[in-house]
């Protein structure tokens, strides 16, 4: 049952307001104190590799971001002491981090082949099972997974917006954030009308573990429910209503919480309020960024309860590419993650072990921003989703998100000729097609000057056609980036303007793609800046999101353009512009 929220006399309220604030200077000064060293795994050169394959055995580990630090530093330890198979020859350890989501789509199309893989959550495996199972009569991984982390998913919130729900003495549940979210006064209805509306931000669950779990705690919620989740309960109206409410109030999306969190750190409370992390990244945040924070933030345990991620350790036993040696290995560098003595140091990266006897401390701690009294056995451990469940939370996602309203701006100048326009054509083609038919798309083409490629509007109607259109491009002329720019975003912001005037929010943003600087526009590039750029200072405004294609393009300027609107910048070529293009999908 959700818990009602009194208003506090103005007094009290101004008090426990400088408290805070004093409070809040405090805990920066101590988050600085503590900032356990990054390690990284040296990623091997090919030279490298065919050595030690020569003398030893190498154990690709695909590894979720949120333990990375961790499993760097037990795999560094690993690699130094000189461990053996039991045929004599020494293991190496080469750890990568992967998105959940993302590496589950990797090793299904062959483009990652690990030994193991260790999503966050192990319904990413038993969906690739699935996959597997259909095309080969056989799973991918048929042995056990063993957990190796208690992984916490949450939200992290500025310390003292969390402080006005009542964080961390007072449960904080989804009803509480609906009922924030679609309050006519915003905070205002908790005593602090000068923070506006509820502003939130989640990571994709396409591709974020913490993603899906969080949006199948929402449906779980909905239900009324801690376990035996079920796809009608996804599909459900209740959850169909509380999954609209939150993403009525969603301005981000992204890959992964980092890019999130970073965009708290580097905005401020007035972006984003609140965004779905792990208590692993909300922890780091505090203690590397602390210094440029506002405030710190505060990891929310929401009181319907938690999904701690086990992060199955699952060894691709029935992947052709992993021999009988690799997988002898494997087990043999688990049973080291799971012994007592690594499980211990997982703590000072944020990560609680696994291992029950494994005491918490700093910077697992009330003054770092979580609450360890916090634990299994105090908040409902909430049943992992099934496959078929966790398909549904993602459907009912797509079904009930802000669509989105994408302006292409795709350079055809001379430069552009052979594979580079020809694959740069192709992936365009397929963003498109991944559009859903409640999105609108709008392509500008440019060289000399810039040109619009057809007519643009919603998917459903001329999603096509435009695909067609953006076939027929060819290179030739000059390059007029920043005129195209100009036209885009006026183009884009009278889109905008026609959905507010009919009460529609979408999303907004442009995809910028060249491989040159300017060579051929009547606007200066500080005119394109100070006239026509958006200024990012809205979590809702239009996002710049810019492909520097080739060696030739001029990053810097593609990344000002990109960090200015709160996009991002990507750098590529005809090898991986497929993949980046799939990276800005998910962050509309």
């Amino acid at each position: 049952m959700r818990r009602s929220i009194r208003r506090m006399p103005p007094q009290t309220m101004i008090t426990l307001g400088f408290l805070s604030l004093v409070l809040v200077v405090m805990l920066l000064s101590i988050y600085k104190t503590f900032v356990p060293p990054p390690t990284e795994t040296p990623e091997l050169t090919a030279s490298a590799r065919e050595t030690l394959a020569a003398t030893g055995v190498i154990i690709d580990v695909a590894s979720s971001n949120t333990k990375q630090n961790w499993i760097n530093a037990v795999a560094e330890q690993f690699n130094a002491d000189g461990h053996t198979t039991s045929a004599g020859r020494q293991i190496f350890v080469q750890v990568s981090h992967v998105l959940s989501g993302g590496s589950q789509q990797a090793i299904l199309s062959g483009t990652l082949q690990p030994t193991v893989w260790s999503p966050g959550e192990y319904s990413w495996v038993e969906g690739a099972n699935q996959v597997w199972q259909d095309r080969t009569g056989h799973a991918l991984v048929s042995e056990h997974c063993l957990p190796t982390a208690n992984a916490p998913s949450g939200l992290a919130m500025w310390r003292p917006m969390a402080e006005a729900l009542g964080w961390p003495d007072t449960p904080i549940g989804w009803g509480d954030l609906l009922a924030l979210a679609n309050a006519d006064d915003g905070w205002g209805s908790v005593g602090h009308p000068e923070w506006g509306a509820f502003q939130f931000g989640h990571v994709h669950p396409d591709f974020s573990n913490v993603g899906l779990l969080l949006l199948s705690s929402l449906a779980y919620h909905a239900a009324g429910k801690t376990a035996g989740l079920q796809v009608t309960d996804v599909y459900s109206d209740p959850a169909q209503t509380a999954f609209r409410q939150l993403e009525l109030k969603t301005y981000h999306y992204g890959l992964q919480s980092r890019d999130l969190l970073d965009l708290m750190v580097n905005r401020g409370p007035s972006y984003l309020h609140a965004v779905t992390t792990s208590e692993a990244e909300t922890l780091r945040t505090n203690a590397e960024r602390g210094d440029r924070l506002r405030f710190p933030l505060a990891f929310i345990f929401l009181s319907d309860g938690t999904f701690w991620s086990e992060h199955p350790y699952c060894i691709l036993s029935e992947a052709e590419w992993v021999s009988d040696e690799q997988q002898d290995a494997a087990r043999i560098f688990r049973d080291y993650l799971l012994s007592p003595s690594q499980q211990d140091i997982a703590v000072n990266y944020y990560i609680r072990p696994v291992n029950q006897q494994s005491p918490l401390h700093a910077p697992i701690a009330l003054e770092y921003g979580t609450d360890p009294r916090v634990t299994q056995a105090t908040s409902p451990a909430l049943e992992s989703p099934s496959a078929d469940v966790a398909n549904a939370v993602r459907d009912v996602f797509h079904m009930t998100k802000k669509p989105a309203a994408v302006l292409l701006i795709l350079d055809t100048s001379g430069s552009m000729g052979g594979d580079l326009i020809t694959n740069a054509v192709a992936s365009a083609q397929n963003f498109i097609r991944r559009m859903s038919a409640r999105d609108e798309v709008y392509v500008l083409g440019f060289s000399t000057t810039p040109v619009w490629i057809g007519q643009g509007g919603l998917i459903s109607e001329v999603g096509e056609t435009i695909v067609q259109n953006v076939g027929g491009l060819y290179a030739d002329g000059g390059t007029a980036l920043h005129d195209a720019m100009c036209m885009a975003v006026a183009t884009i912001e009278d889109v905008r303007a026609r959905h507010d005037a009919a009460g529609e929010p979408h999303l907004y943003g442009i995809v910028l793609l060249s491989d040159g600087g300017d060579t051929s526009s009547t606007i200066t590039e500080n005119q394109m800046f100070e006239m026509c750029l958006p200024d990012g200072e809205n979590a809702d405004g239009v996002k710049v999101f810019t492909i520097s294609y080739g060696q030739y393009a001029d990053q810097d300027l593609m990344t000002r353009i990109a960090r200015r609107t709160n996009g991002k910048p990507f750098q590529g070529g005809p090898d991986n512009i497929e993949q980046i293009y799939s990276a800005i999908s998910a962050e509309q």
